[in-house]
């Protein structure tokens, strides 16, 4: 089943997974990644770190777990058990408000703004471990289609580094990973 036929708590669920495999794969952690300045470890501590000060900017808070700089591999599985408990608890159909982010049901948020962007880290932490990961390319093109219209807005952020052209027949994870200013034929040989 494709990951855009999922609710938001089965989708973190399969995408939670799908990061946590990658985590077995890492056998350096201080391995450069795909994004200027980070090593592998540093994509871990973006998603839990990111995550954890999102919500609590809209009042959730999370439990706190082991430092990413002593266990990766323990922060992560921590983290994403806490964000499947709010995704499988009833606070999930509760309304969250993010200063930023606006008004949205907290489901709605983790899905949109973190659960995508789990997806997105998988590739980064893959690459760094020189391994290509199996992501959703269905998932893909709807993360695509969803931000090719705001490009603006996502550039504008400082979240996305500029778009790196690809093939016009280059695959769904490969377009998207260039669209977020990543170079899909990034190795840790090319760097």
């Amino acid at each position: 089943m494709s990951l855009t036929e999922l609710d938001p708590a089965d989708r973190h669920r399969e995408v939670a997974a799908g990061f946590a495999d990658v985590i077995v794969g890492v056998s350096d952690w201080d391995a450069p990644a795909p994004v200027d300045g980070w090593a592998a470890r540093d994509v871990v501590a973006h998603l839990v770190d990111w995550s954890t000060g999102f919500l609590d900017a809209g009042g959730v808070r999370l439990p706190g777990g082991p430092a990413v700089a002593d266990d990766a591999a323990g922060a992560w599985s921590a983290h994403a058990a806490a964000v499947q408990d709010l995704l499988d608890g009833p606070s999930a159909q509760e309304t969250f408000t993010h200063p930023m982010a606006g008004e949205h049901r907290l489901a709605d948020a983790i899905d949109r703004f973190y659960t995508a962007d789990v997806y997105m880290h998988s590739w980064d932490l893959a690459r760094s471990q020189g391994i290509t990961p199996d992501l959703d390319p269905g998932y893909a093109r709807m993360l695509l289609d969803g931000m090719i219209p705001i490009d603006e807005l996502l550039r504008n952020s400082g979240q996305y580094g500029p778009r790196v052209e690809v093939p016009a027949d280059a695959d769904a994870v490969s377009r998207l990973m260039g669209f977020i200013g990543r170079d899909p034929g990034w190795s840790l040989s090319l760097g």
